[in-house]
């Protein structure tokens, strides 16, 4: 069980600009960067605070993108990704085709950030926060390379969002704050949609699994209605299962152990020969890509780790809960 999410302040870096990050997210899935690619750029960006002697612990990050422009062919039903061959040999010959998946993004980070610093001393934080945003410009994002944005200065200035008042203060805060990241889309956890459509499945054939249950989530299935008796000489028509559930998407969500830990330096290859190594794979979940202004609190939007290394487990967590739907919501 993860322990509460601790945090005193959100440190918003907005409107970055991120080119060629990587779009393949994991083996069965493409498109937006896995948010474990956030939680390690979280963990470097601490320690590279650290190393400055800033007072932060960050703990959990949220992102919101703005805009997307994966790198993939045009023009057919089926798209394939762009590939290059580079660098070029020392002959001058093209190098093999290495199959990678790209992708532009427009973003902002909110890193859920915990400094005594920031609560004693709070004149710093405008420093402190430029100082922040331009380590961060010197960093890959999800193997992608931060490029000037072209949004107005004052709408990709670092900022903070205090939350050291009660609950109610905290919520009130973000309300007003959480407008700021318009337009956008903020990636949740749904889990509870996994289950519910695992349970409908189950309910049909007791041998479906939960893989089933993902599979059919990450597509839209189509079924034929017949015409009741009173509708007997009209058509039937053509239903699909993607109403109420948003934009809910298939995602990986950490990684699951497949062997033992071994010492470190035991592995021949291992990139890191002074860190534990374990063989893992994806872990695989549901998520929805919801409008900022649609959370209540700044917990549905971060995201932290959940390492349970006695049952294998590495996982991302997200703890949002489905708020009701509204007439002017859109699936």
């Amino acid at each position: 069980m993860a322990e509460p999410l601790k945090f005193d302040h959100l440190l918003v870096i907005p409107n970055l600009r991120v080119q060629n990050a990587n779009a393949i997210s994991s083996p069965l899935t493409h498109g937006f960067p896995s948010v474990t690619a956030f939680l390690g750029l979280m963990w470097a960006l601490e320690r590279k605070t650290r190393a400055a002697d800033m007072d932060f612990r960050f703990n959990a990050v949220g992102v919101v993108c703005h805009d997307h422009q994966e790198q993939v062919t045009q023009g057919s039903f089926v798209n394939a990704f762009r590939l290059t061959r580079n660098p070029v040999g020392r002959d001058g010959s093209t190098a093999a085709i290495v199959e990678e998946g790209r992708i532009h993004l427009d973003i902002s980070l909110v890193f859920a950030v915990q400094s005594e610093d920031w609560t004693m001393r709070s004149a710093d934080m405008e420093e402190d926060c430029a100082r922040v945003a331009e380590m961060l410009t010197s960093m890959r994002i999800a193997g992608g390379s931060v490029i000037p944005s072209s949004a107005p200065a004052r709408r990709r200035a670092p900022y903070v969002i205090p939350l050291t008042g009660s609950e109610s203060d905290q919520e009130d805060a973000f309300r007003r704050a959480r407008m700021r990241l318009l337009p956008g889309f903020t990636l949740v956890s749904r889990d509870d949609l996994l289950e519910q459509r695992y349970a409908e499945l189950r309910a049909d054939d007791a041998a479906t699994s939960r893989l089933d249950a993902w599979l059919s989530l990450a597509r839209v299935n189509w079924h034929y209605q017949p015409p009741n008796e009173e509708q007997a000489e009209t058509a039937g028509k053509w239903d699909h299962d993607r109403k109420g559930i948003g934009w809910a998407v298939p995602i990986p969500v950490g990684y699951g152990a497949l062997g033992p830990v071994h010492e470190p330096g035991t592995v021949t290859n291992a990139r890191d020969a002074h860190t534990p190594f374990r063989f893992v794979e994806s872990l695989y979940s549901i998520g929805q890509w919801i409008s900022p202004h649609r959370l209540e609190t700044p917990r549905q939007m971060l995201w932290y780790a959940d390492c349970e290394p006695e049952r294998g487990l590495y996982r991302c967590r997200n703890d949002f809960q489905s708020a009701p739907r509204h007439a002017f919501d859109f699936d």
